[in-house]
C-alpha cells in the first residue's frame, strides 16, 4: 500500500513540476529597452498581449510602444522593423516610410513589438526566434485574434482599429516569411 502512495505521490509531483512555467521577466519598460533599446518605450494604455502568430505552437508577445528611430538599434538589438501597411500599398522600405508621419502628433512613432517567441519559455527565452518592429500604424485599439486566411486556414492575427476619420479595422498577420496587413474595412459607428 505504503510503495503505492508513494509512486502516485512521486509521479504526482513530477507532472506539477513540469507543468509550472519559469516566472520569465517582466513585461515593463526596462525590459522593452532592453529588448529594443532606448529609442522605445513601453505605452501603458495598451495591454501587453501573448499568442502563436507565427504558427509554431509556441507563446509570442505583441506590445505597444513609442519608438523615436527603431532603424538606430535594429542590428545591435537583433530585431527587423517592418512596414506592412505601406508594403500593402506599393512600398514598404522602413528607411523611407519611418519619415511617414500620422495626422495626429500624438500618434507620431506608435508602433508594435512583436518577439516571436523560441523553445519551451516562448517569448521568455534568453535567444527569442526573431524580434519586430512593425510601424505606422495609428493604432485606436488593438487584440490578438483568430483570423481565417484560406478556407481551411487560420492564423493568429494582431487586429488593429485605427485612429482617424474612417476608423479602418485591419488585420496584420505572419504569412510565414513576413508580416502582412490586410484592410477589413471601416467602423460602423
Amino acid at each position: 500500500m505504503w510503495p503505492r502512495i508513494l509512486v502516485l505521490f512521486l509521479l504526482t509531483t513530477a507532472a506539477i513540476s513540469q507543468s509550472a512555467k519559469p516566472a520569465g521577466p517582466n513585461v515593463d519598460n526596462d525590459f522593452v529597452q532592453k529588448e529594443f533599446g532606448d529609442s522605445c518605450s513601453l505605452m501603458a494604455q495598451w495591454p501587453v498581449m501573448v499568442g502563436d502568430l507565427n504558427g509554431d505552437g509556441v507563446e509570442d508577445l505583441v506590445m505597444v510602444a513609442r519608438c523615436k528611430n527603431p532603424l538606430i538599434e535594429q542590428d545591435e538589438k537583433n530585431y527587423r522593423v517592418v512596414d506592412p501597411l505601406d508594403s500593402f500599398f506599393g512600398y514598404g522600405n522602413p528607411t523611407v516610410t519611418t519619415g511617414f508621419a500620422p495626422d495626429d502628433p500624438k500618434l507620431r512613432g506608435i508602433s508594435l513589438l512583436v518577439i516571436h517567441g523560441s523553445g519551451e519559455e516562448g517569448w521568455r527565452s534568453a535567444t527569442p526566434q526573431a524580434k519586430f518592429v512593425i510601424i505606422n500604424l495609428a493604432l485606436k485599439t488593438v487584440t490578438v485574434k483568430k483570423m481565417k486566411v484560406k478556407r481551411k486556414k487560420a492564423v493568429t492575427a494582431i487586429y488593429v482599429v485605427e485612429a482617424g476619420g474612417n476608423q479602418m479595422t485591419s488585420a496584420i498577420f505572419w504569412d510565414g516569411r513576413k508580416y502582412r496587413y490586410s484592410p477589413m474595412g471601416s467602423s460602423m459607428e
